[in-house]
C-alpha cells in the first residue's frame, strides 16, 4: 500500500487558459499556459484523446490471437494485440468486446479486467484498458473500411521472443502481454 508523504512537495500546475489548435475525428490538440510550482509560466501541448481498449485473447489452445498491421505513422507492419477507440460515453467493456469481433471475429466469452495504461502522459490523455479475453466464440463483425488486417496466432513464448528482439515495440501489447501472462501464472 502506498502511504503518501505529509511532507511531499506539491508539483501540481494550474492552467491559466486553454487554446484548441485542432479537432479531428479521433484526437483534439491544444496549448496550455500553466502555472508552474515555482510561479513561472510554460506552455503544455496537450492531445486530447477519448481513451481505448486492448485484449489479450486467448484461443483454445491457449494461444494469443495477434493482429499485424500496417501502421502509416510509423511506416511499417506491427503485430499487436487487438484494440480500438472509446466510442463517446461508451462502455469499455462494450468497445472490447466489438473491437475483438471487429479484428478477430471471435467474441469473448469472458473479459478480465488486467488494468489500464497511460500511452503518454507527458502530452495526452489517451488511457488504454486493458483485458484478458478467453472462451472465444467464433462471430464475425465487419472490419472498419480503413482496416486491413492480417489475424495470427502465437504462444506467449513466441511473442516474448519477439519483444526480447525487438520485434514486437508496441507499448500497449507489451504491457498487456506481460500483465496477462502475470495473470494466468496465478
Amino acid at each position: 500500500m502506498f502511504i503518501a508523504d505529509v511532507n511531499m512537495p506539491d508539483f501540481t500546475e494550474k492552467t491559466l487558459n486553454s487554446e484548441s489548435i485542432y479537432s479531428g475525428r479521433v484526437i483534439k490538440l491544444q496549448v496550455d499556459s500553466v502555472e508552474l510550482p515555482n510561479g513561472q509560466t510554460s506552455k503544455r501541448e496537450v492531445i486530447k484523446h477519448p481513451g481505448a481498449v486492448a485484449m489479450v485473447p486467448i484461443d483454445s489452445d491457449g494461444r494469443v490471437i495477434m493482429v499485424e498491421q500496417y501502421r502509416y505513422t510509423i511506416g511499417k507492419m506491427t503485430l499487436e494485440i487487438p484494440a480500438g477507440t472509446l466510442k463517446p460515453d461508451e462502455d469499455v467493456v462494450v468497445c472490447a468486446e466489438r473491437e475483438l469481433q471487429e479484428e478477430t471475429g471471435y467474441k469473448p466469452g469472458k473479459l478480465v479486467k488486467l488494468g489500464a495504461i497511460y500511452l503518454a502522459p507527458g502530452y495526452s490523455t489517451e488511457l488504454i484498458h486493458l483485458f484478458l479475453a478467453t472462451q472465444l466464440v467464433e462471430s464475425p463483425l465487419n472490419m472498419d473500411e480503413d482496416e486491413f488486417i492480417e489475424v495470427k496466432r502465437l504462444s506467449f513464448s513466441e511473442i516474448i521472443a519477439q519483444i526480447a528482439e525487438g520485434k514486437i515495440q508496441d507499448a500497449k501489447t507489451i504491457s498487456a502481454i506481460m500483465m496477462a501472462r502475470q495473470k494466468l501464472e496465478k
